[in-house]
């Protein structure tokens, strides 16, 4: 039986398709693992060999703005050239740390609260964004509480959002600062999904170190999440705005 052209035609765009998905992962593949190669000899020249830069996406692609991670046993200026040299690298994007931190937040660019910070702290006075038990996996109420939170830091948009994740001590500390990190990226990835720009937005975790003041640290009500609202001076950003030391 004689295939209708059509179907043929159809069947021929599918394939070039297919083809070109593929192609177009390889490639990136390959120009990702260029810029990890290119990094990691940045980051030895630099003097900082066990500082790593992770160029995947959090779905899993691969991403020219890459997570840095590493260097713990650094001074805050070995971390910061690392991270200069490494956005310096034809190709680089904006990059972070794996803690979220900034250049800003460690006193490099002066900072001022911004308005916005007050609209939301009223919003988070009489309800929090909750989680499910040991997950970063938010309630319904929380998702239409973050849709009001959108609203509120909208007027203050080109300045540094810090989205920071707190926990109880109720188990191992290392799995506190990992679920607060998960939870305060989760927070960051559903204002980027309400139009909140990105690179903006700096999520932060510190596990169950900073206590609600005057609670016990066990106490659920430190399982929360705060946001720092700021403007730097100057505006105009520098070539590692995203990166901060630590």
């Amino acid at each position: 039986m004689p295939v209708r052209p059509t179907i043929a035609i159809a069947a021929g765009g599918l394939t070039c398709a297919a083809l070109a998905f593929v192609g177009s992962a390889w490639t990136a593949d390959t120009f990702a693992s260029k810029l990890s190669e290119r990094a990691a000899a940045a980051a030895t020249e630099a003097g900082a060999p066990d500082v790593s830069a992770d160029f995947t996406a959090i779905n899993g692609w691969p991403s020219r703005h890459p997570l840095l991670g590493g260097g713990e046993g650094l001074d805050e200026q070995s971390r910061a050239n690392a991270a200069q040299a490494i956005a310096e690298i034809p190709g680089v994007g904006g990059i972070r740390w794996s803690d979220g931190t900034m250049a800003a937040e460690s006193g490099a660019v002066p900072l001022k609260p911004m308005h916005c910070q007050e609209d939301v702290e009223a919003l988070l006075r009489a309800r929090t964004v909750r989680f499910e038990e040991s997950s970063s996996a938010m309630d319904t109420a929380s998702r239409e509480l973050l849709d009001e939170v959108e609203a509120a830091l909208r007027p203050c948009l080109g300045s540094i959002i810090a989205i920071t994740g707190h926990t109880d001590n109720s188990g191992p500390e290392p799995g506190n600062l990992a679920l607060s990190r998960e939870r305060a990226n989760a927070v960051r990835d559903a204002l980027i999904s309400r139009g909140i720009p990105a690179d903006g937005l700096r999520a932060i975790g510190h596990g169950s170190s900073k206590p609600v003041d005057g609670l016990d640290p066990a106490d659920p009500a430190n399982r929360r999440i705060e946001f720092s609202v700021i403007a730097t001076e100057p505006l105009a950003p520098t070539p590692v705005d995203t990166p901060g030391a630590r």
